[in-house]
């Protein structure tokens, strides 16, 4: 995994922080802890987006926010356990690693193409 995948996984976690936060917020203090992972969450984003196709990288991002919300809504904030919730979420997570897997990495020449902005 190089480090654009890794800014895409990190994008994810912001992604399921901010999701808890605008159902869970309650005051000033976590109202700007939400903001501020929607912040860092689309911003991780967009650098990623410069350097990986951007099909892959929002199905990827979505995937893990969406997986990351409804484990955390589970684990952390006490929903119900549902077998079949969890199913499908695996059947998302298989998908998201397919398209991973499909999508090739960045070469340095492309790397060193965006970086010069050409």
């Amino acid at each position: 995994m190089n480090k654009y995948w890794l800014a895409v996984l990190f994008a994810g976690m912001f992604e399921v922080v901010w999701v808890a936060g605008l159902k869970h917020s309650d005051s000033l203090l976590e109202w700007t802890a939400t903001l501020i992972a929607v912040v860092a969450s689309f911003y991780v984003l967009i650098k990623a987006t410069h350097y990986l196709p951007l099909g892959t990288v929002y199905a990827v991002f979505t995937g893990i926010g969406t997986a990351g919300a409804v484990l955390a809504e589970m684990v952390i904030f006490g929903e119900p356990f549902n077998f079949y919730k969890l199913l499908l979420i695996g059947t998302l997570l298989i998908g998201v690693i397919g398209l991973k897997m499909v999508t090739g990495e960045p070469s340095d020449q492309q790397e060193s193409n965006v970086k010069r902005g050409a």
